[in-house]
């Protein structure tokens, strides 16, 4: 009976739990992004806390503000470098001419229009011609950037309120250095705390292996990217090759999203110029750009930042990412390779009798 009523009383304090952390999601989003960026901080906060003038030393608080302020900085840097440049690509944008544009590719429009035609998609009456019009003028209109601002204008306060609780909270976790994971033993079973105290170890040895990497594998992305494009003439070979790098955050995905948008951005480019002889040059250029880099992004850079990283075989990573996917979208599949760490790690602590998490923590 006593089993019972531990099974019961497990099961409830579980659910519970559960259910605190859905309602306040917004919250647990905070702390776990504070705590990746007070992991991907630590190492500057240890550089400023060996600065010394004379018998002065650094003060560990002042040391964690230093760097919570350079890891600010570096993003409004990348705001102050990008914004202009995106605003100068809606320029560009604006300024091709649709009607121009129509007349130019006419026949093969017209070939499309018989082969509907021929197999009733569509009346001889319908114009695609001014379908395609509405349909690029709604796409390239000023208004859909107005929205866009809009849009991002009515999010303001939602994300100034993101954007200082986790700063706040990335602060204290650049402080204390043991914060998070002693707030997790805090709230851990007593008779645990060994068990617990071990996988806190190995998962920040391993997620500080992955972030690394993934960070090593953004920028290398966005530099082979960016010579790529440069060496073939594409123009805005940096922006293009900055977004593309960044995209490889979303695995697998990712890159598909990057190319997608460098193939919009490269078109657009051609079209605002009348080059419209080279659009299959401007998107050819860009796919392969895009395609060796991935090569050497698939062959190198991500058998060690997806396996060797978090000690996981490659059709385990494949299979967690796609399920993620599935079950929470594009956010699913960025934060599915960290959670499965996890979850492997606990279930080597807790269930290692268990031949299946042997099989799957045999590595770790």
């Amino acid at each position: 009976m006593n089993n019972i009523y531990r099974i019961i009383i497990a099961g409830l304090t579980l659910f519970i739990a559960v259910f605190m952390i859905w309602y306040f999601s917004n919250i647990v989003v905070y702390v776990i992004v504070s705590a990746v960026l007070s992991m991907i901080g630590h190492p500057l906060v240890k550089q400023f806390d060996k600065i010394q003038f004379w018998k002065f030393k650094m003060p560990h608080a002042l040391s964690a503000g230093l760097t919570l302020i350079t890891m600010v900085s570096a993003l409004v840097g990348f705001v102050w470098i990008f914004v202009p440049i995106i605003a100068s690509q809606a320029h560009i944008v604006s300024q091709i001419e649709i009607k121009e544009v129509i007349t130019h590719f006419q026949d093969p429009i017209n070939a499309v229009k018989d082969f509907l035609n021929q197999y009733n998609i569509i009346s001889e009456e319908e114009s695609i011609e001014s379908l395609l019009q509405t349909q690029l003028e709604s796409i390239l209109s000023f208004a859909t950037f107005s929205n866009f601002f809009s849009s991002l204008l009515s999010a303001t306060g939602t994300i100034f309120i993101a954007v200082f609780s986790i700063l706040f909270i990335t602060f204290f976790f650049l402080k204390d250095e043991h914060m998070f994971e002693n707030f997790i033993l805090l709230i851990s079973p007593t008779k645990h705390l060994e068990k617990i105290k071990h996988i806190i170890l190995v998962t920040k040895n391993l997620l500080s292996r992955y972030f690394l990497g993934l960070l090593i594998e953004v920028i290398s992305m966005m530099t082979l990217i960016t010579i790529f494009l440069t060496i073939l003439g594409i123009k805005n070979a940096f922006i293009i090759g900055f977004l593309g790098g960044l995209m490889n955050i979303i695995p697998y995905l990712g890159p598909v999203i990057g190319a997608t948008i460098g193939v919009v951005f490269g078109l657009a480019t051609a079209l605002s110029q009348g080059l419209y002889d080279q659009i299959s040059l401007f998107t050819l250029g860009v796919l392969g750009s895009f395609g060796a880099a991935n090569l050497i992004d698939n062959l190198l850079l991500q058998p060690f930042i997806y396996s060797n990283s978090v000690k996981a075989r490659p059709i385990e990573i494949f299979l967690v990412i796609i399920m993620a996917g599935s079950l929470a979208g594009i956010p699913g599949m960025i934060l599915a390779i960290p959670g499965y760490t996890v979850m492997r790690i606990t279930a080597k602590e807790f269930l290692s009798q268990s031949r299946i998490v042997q099989k799957l923590t045999d590595k770790i």
